[in-house]
């Protein structure tokens, strides 16, 4: 008989990595963007504004892979890599296994790739307000809420309000300093 677990400790973290989207990778992007577990939470983009994000020098298009064999487990999308206000923005990402630790796994190397790669003063995101398990996932990773838009992105019941949602340089800096974040 195996020993119960111990409720107080944390799992190891999921392993994850981020690697450029390539157009071949586009049919697996759409395809959980359109799963119907995630059409509530995210405003699907067509095929063609995926097309563009890949090559566009503003954007980083990235397919997460994770697990032991590195599948590809979900995307991420970010926004104004090449701003001069330093001012980057988590666009979209999208897990297909939800509760594996994929998510925050990404998210934490997205911050790296944000403040150490691309040089943001300021990474920021948008959640919609009920998607109260992403809202907790930024919480608790160390993003500030900034404001509401309220009722400003259609939904299929109506319209739904956004959280404005960011972390800043110094910030990511104390944390990482508290060991909460991916070492430089």
């Amino acid at each position: 008989m195996l020993p119960a677990a111990d409720a107080t400790r944390k799992p190891a973290p999921a392993r994850v990595r981020l690697r450029p989207t390539m157009q071949s990778d586009l049919p697996f992007v759409l395809s959980i963007e359109r799963d119907p577990a995630n059409l509530p939470f995210i405003t699907p983009w067509e095929r063609t504004q995926h097309e563009a994000a890949i090559r566009f020098p503003d954007f980083r298009h990235f397919i997460v892979e994770g697990g032991d064999d590195l599948a590809a487990v979900g995307f991420l999308i970010l926004i104004g890599c090449k701003s001069p206000n330093q001012s980057l923005e988590l666009k979209r990402m999208v897990v297909q296994s939800k509760g594996e630790g994929y998510g925050r796994a990404a998210l934490r190397v997205a911050k790296k790739v944000a403040f150490d790669d691309l040089g943001a003063h300021r990474f920021w995101l948008d959640v919609k307000h009920h998607n109260l398990r992403a809202k907790a996932l930024y919480d608790s990773e160390g993003f500030v809420v900034e404001g509401t838009l309220r009722e400003c992105v259609r939904g299929a019941e109506g319209f739904d309000s956004l959280i404005v949602m960011s972390l800043l340089q110094a910030e990511f800096g104390a944390r990482r300093a508290q060991g909460l974040e991916l070492p430089a």
